[in-house]
């Protein structure tokens, strides 16, 4: 997934005015203001209200469902690569979350929720503190290593 096709996916779900949140190895590149490796692809936490109109959108850009593990994530992909989104429901004050494997959640707590930067643009993304907390308790792959190494510097 390369910087340029990120940013055409963010402005035109941002042209929506789609809810979205970068995680992932794109995520600690915004937080850290630049592309620090390859990337496969470009993980989204997405307001769950605004499914259908993600979906539209990242179709009307090639993207076509490859995985299906509705209400976890749908991971999509064209020539341009991969994008892994997750829907998060969120209550009235702002907090958020995602259903997860076997019944278990993620939350996305409001104060978790800020910005970065990406290709000279100020893009939403989730904080440093929170991206360290869902980076445990699995066994980490090479670029998960590299991304805490970067969380850690930042926190």
């Amino acid at each position: 997934m390369q910087l340029l096709e990120v940013d055409r996916i963010l402005l035109a779900l941002e042209g929506r005015s789609i809810r979205v949140w970068v995680l992932g190895g794109w995520g600690v590149d915004a937080l850290v203001g630049r592309q620090t490796r390859d990337h496969r692809d470009l993980d989204l936490a997405i307001d769950a209200e605004q499914w259908d109109d993600c979906w539209a959108e990242l179709a009307v850009l090639g993207y076509r469902p490859e995985t299906d593990l509705w209400p976890i994530r749908v991971e999509f992909a064209s020539p341009e690569g991969w994008v892994d989104v997750h829907p998060v429901r969120f209550d009235p004050s702002g907090d958020g979350v995602q259903a997860g494997p076997d019944g278990t959640t993620f939350d996305y707590p409001r104060n978790h929720l800020t910005t970065g930067t990406l290709n000279s643009r100020t893009v939403p993304c989730v904080s440093a503190a929170w991206q360290l907390a869902v980076h445990s308790g699995y066994e980490p792959q090479p670029q998960d290593v590299a991304d805490v190494e970067l969380l850690r510097f930042i926190v």
